[in-house]
């Protein structure tokens, strides 16, 4: 009786052993599909957040005026400098058309430098938020 107790242990035991083996979970392998509409707001969220001003950030500021001419000026400064980000910003009763999103003084004045070729009022600014 006790040798069928010992065997029957030893099987249980060989038989769960045996089929843990041959048990997994996932075979490692992951697709997805993605809308395209997700990554067009993901790049407007990358937009929005880089014109956001930043206090320790600079900024040039390539017009002052109204809101038709301000338009046009962004448009036409888009064309010609794909590589800037540009944004209009309202402070009463102007609109101001602000370039770029500089991390250091030396950085922003070397573009000015370059932007006020084309654009001789530009000026160099640190917004605060």
């Amino acid at each position: 009786m006790r040798i069928l107790t010992i065997r029957n242990a030893f099987l249980t035991a060989s038989f769960l052993g045996i089929s843990c083996i041959n048990l997994y979970a996932q075979d490692g392998n992951l697709s997805f599909t993605q809308d395209p509409k997700f990554e067009q707001l993901l790049n407007e969220k990358r937009k929005i957040n880089a014109s956001i001003t930043i206090n320790d950030r600079y900024k040039i500021q390539i017009f002052n005026g109204d809101s038709e001419t301000a338009k046009k000026t962004l448009s036409d400064f888009r064309k010609e400098y794909k590589n800037y980000d540009g944004t209009i910003v309202f402070s009463t009763p102007t609109y101001k058309v602000w370039i770029g999103n500089f991390k250091s003084r030396i950085e922003s004045e070397r573009n000015l430098a370059e932007l006020k070729k084309k654009y001789p009022n530009a000026f160099l600014i640190k917004p605060n938020k």
